[in-house]
């Protein structure tokens, strides 16, 4: 099944902005996939250095400083390969959807996935198709047999890996069958390995397809630099050229940020093994958590990510009761996305479960292991029956199929039917 992406329709129910959320002292940040753990003390003193030397009055180099362009090309060990610093990743998928977009024939992405490239290469005209992978037959992911349904020569591939919301990854073997099929239909494929470092085996597409890849790079989910908007594209020189002759951002992105970057990847080999074993350990916890509740199930465990999907009845509603607690996830219509990484945020979010649905605490009977305290309202403020009705909505008969809508929006309410789980009505609904 496949499907154009479209902005939210109009009158869908939205969480508090970003801005309203950062004006909350002791909020546990559970929905940004971002990395809160106390930064390499490399990476802050580069950011201070930066900034005692006011390098914030002058512009960087248009492509980024050459030393953080080749520790980047090093990192992913692709030899032969080119780096551009871009405005964070985001801003890397722009230039290349703007770039590319006279000469596309179409975008191809999957549902569900990250919606902005294929709004972007909407607003230049392009067709979007964005194929459903909410599927275990698939493991989740995209499958060639797929995607042969629904390529054209000249097309552009969007291929998320691994792959937000739901942590699934690719193998080599999966990935080669899908290169077959672009290089035989002169496909364009944009990898976005935004959660590489935390992914197990992982591939990179430019390795089986160099000639046709652009690599899109983050350092806001490893490194923990979201807020300083730092990323790249890697490709081989001939064909990253067609992106650096113009690039996005000719005066050059954060030269604080790309100070802290440098000192981060020169420091990975230390701090990626413990950022690593962070991940996992907090997966397990949390995930315990979730399947002693009555919410059910993680969906793909372990996820590739430092984040684990979770399918509920009302995704938003369970926002909504957490956000209550002082923790905010990230809500679908019929799931929530959680981020770990952060063990007082994991905590609070394991204690806040057992709380809701009258379960032990995992946490004291542990003998805790936060090593911070946060303040979060608690239960007395909803009430208990209203607290427990909410929880009844929540813990509802699941429908998966109605996952995500054409008028997709992380925060859109769902129909009742969503709540109740009636399958004749509760499916991909089209406007």
């Amino acid at each position: 099944m496949s499907r154009a992406v479209s902005e939210p329709a109009a009158g869908t129910t939205r969480a508090p902005s970003f801005e309203a959320l950062l004006a909350r002292p002791g909020l546990a940040w559970m929905g940004q996939n971002t990395t809160h753990l106390e930064p390499p003390p490399e990476v802050v003193e580069a950011l201070l250095d930066s900034t005692r030397r006011h390098e914030f009055q002058f512009y960087a180099p248009p492509l980024g400083f050459a030393e953080l362009r080749e520790l980047i090309v090093a990192d992913l060990g692709l030899a032969g390969a080119a780096a551009m610093i871009t405005d964070g990743a985001v801003g890397g998928l722009h230039h290349i959807c703007t770039a590319l977009s006279p000469r596309l024939t179409r975008l191809i992405s999957t549902d569900p996935g990250w919606p902005w490239p294929g709004r972007f290469a909407e607003l230049a005209g392009v067709p979007v198709t964005a194929v459903q992978v909410y599927s275990p037959e698939t493991g989740y992911k995209l499958s060639a047999g797929a995607l042969a349904q629904v390529i054209e020569p000249g097309a552009l591939l969007y291929l998320i890996d691994p792959l937000n919301p739901l942590g699934s990854s690719y193998s080599r073997d999966e990935l080669e069958a899908i290169v077959a099929l672009a290089r035989a239909n002169d496909v364009i494929i944009v990898h976005d390995c935004t959660y590489r470092h935390f992914a197990d085996g992982h591939t990179l597409v430019a390795e089986l397809y160099p000639e046709a890849t652009l690599t899109t790079y983050s350092f806001s989910k490893w490194l923990g630099l979201a807020g300083l908007r730092l990323g790249a594209i890697v490709a081989r020189p001939e064909l990253l050229a067609e992106f650096s002759r113009t690039p996005s951002n000719p005066l050059g992105a954060n030269i604080a940020a790309q100070r802290a970057a440098v000192a981060g990847l020169k420091v990975k080999d230390s701090w990626l093994p413990r950022l690593r074993q962070a991940n996992r350990r907090n997966q397990q916890i949390v995930a315990e958590a979730v399947e002693r509740s009555a919410l059910g199930r993680v969906l793909v465990r372990p996820s590739h990510g430092n984040f684990l999907y979770v399918p509920v009845s009302d995704g938003v509603a369970l926002n909504d009761l957490l956000l209550r607690q002082g923790i905010v996830v990230r809500a679908y219509p019929e799931a929530i996305r959680v981020t770990v990484l952060d063990p007082v945020d994991d905590d609070a979010f394991v204690e806040t479960l057992a709380r809701l649905f009258d379960r032990p605490s995992p946490v004291a009977a542990a003998g805790g292991r936060s090593v911070r305290v946060r303040t979060h309202r608690t239960m007395s403020a909803m009430g208990h029956s209203a607290m427990q009705a909410a929880v009844t909505t929540i813990t509802g008969s699941v429908n998966h199929a109605w996952l995500m809508a054409k008028s997709w929006s992380p925060w859109a309410m769902p129909p009742a039917a969503a709540i109740t789980g009636d399958p004749s009505t509760s499916h991909d609904r089209r406007p």
